[in-house]
């Protein structure tokens, strides 16, 4: 009967970034520049592994499924942020708000994992050359893939399957650029103390655990990388600070949200921005400018794209 005298709620109202008018101008210029160098940069990643035969290996695989859940993660919140910079009423439906908490930790998930798996075969390359070719087949590389989109979704469910069952009936703003779990299940009426200890224990808890298997390994592979040789090491070591570049980037801001997720603190919206937008917009600068394979690969596509419009 208690339930029968709530009117759910139907959407949620975003504050976005900042109030002051001519701000949100100014941000919307500068982060629909940022969005458009977002898409085209990761798009130019996937489209150079794809077509040059010298980058079909392991390593630029999964980078090209990075630059993918990069493009995608600044997307699934970016587009909406940008338009309701120049909108007088900042709203989103419940289900909207709702598939943007499914996609987030569904593309956040599958990132770390992928990490992960960036790791490994970094790590399989410096520790066992060797076995390099035998052990991280097209097979493998796929099935790492595969299972990090798997990990991804079922972080995502693990989470969604009680937020969605949450009775929202007064409350309706929501003090960010887009939904997150943080704030949106603040909002419930009902008590939510069981399900903010299960978002710590499935966000912070994979976020830190996963940086920490990550910083165990770039640690061994370091040292391994100081007892090669001179002109292999640089090598080694230029990838990999663009690697370990990445997953501080990436883990920094995601630990301290969800290490400390309901702490009304504003540095909260500028940590979300950097890894929703600004690390999907690092990532293809740091693997692009910093690596010689990438950037002779994209000069010699321009050479044949010149040579074949010379010919017409």
């Amino acid at each position: 009967m208690e339930k029968q005298n709530h009117s759910m709620v139907s959407e949620f109202i975003l504050l976005g970034l900042v109030e002051f008018r001519e701000l949100q101008i100014c941000f919307f210029l500068f982060f629909s520049i940022i969005y458009i160098a977002i898409v085209l940069g990761n798009l130019i990643i996937i489209f150079v592994v794809k077509l040059d035969p010298h980058l079909h290996s392991p390593m630029y695989f999964l980078l090209a499924n990075l630059s993918f859940i990069d493009m995608s993660l600044a997307s699934f919140a970016t587009p909406k942020m940008i338009c309701d910079l120049i909108s007088e009423y900042k709203a989103i439906s419940y289900e909207g708000c709702m598939a943007q908490m499914f996609f987030l930790h569904l593309l956040g998930g599958s990132e770390m994992m992928l990490l992960v798996a960036m790791a490994i075969d970094r790590f399989i390359a410096i520790c066992k050359p060797l076995h390099y070719k035998t052990i991280m087949s097209h097979r493998v590389c796929i099935g790492l893939a595969l299972l990090s989109w798997t990990t991804g979704f079922v972080h995502t469910m693990s989470q969604m399957v009680f937020t969605v069952t949450l009775p929202f009936c007064g409350p309706n703003v929501v003090d960010s650029f887009f939904c997150d779990l943080p704030q949106v299940i603040r909002l419930a009426c009902t008590d939510t103390y069981i399900l903010e200890l299960l978002v710590i224990a499935f966000s912070g808890l994979l976020s830190l655990f996963c940086f920490i298997f990550l910083f165990i390994s770039y640690s061994i592979i370091l040292i391994t990388v100081r007892h090669r040789s001179s002109n292999r090491s640089s090598k080694a070591l230029s990838t990999l600070s663009a690697h370990i570049t990445v997953v501080v980037l990436f883990f920094g801001p995601c630990i301290f949200i969800y290490i400390w997720p309901f702490n009304r603190v504003s540095i909260d919206k500028i940590l979300s921005v950097f890894y929703t937008i600004f690390t999907p917009l690092l990532n293809p600068i740091i693997y692009t400018f910093r690596n010689k394979d990438m950037r002779k690969a994209i000069r010699k596509i321009k050479t044949k794209q010149v040579s074949s419009r010379s010919t017409f």
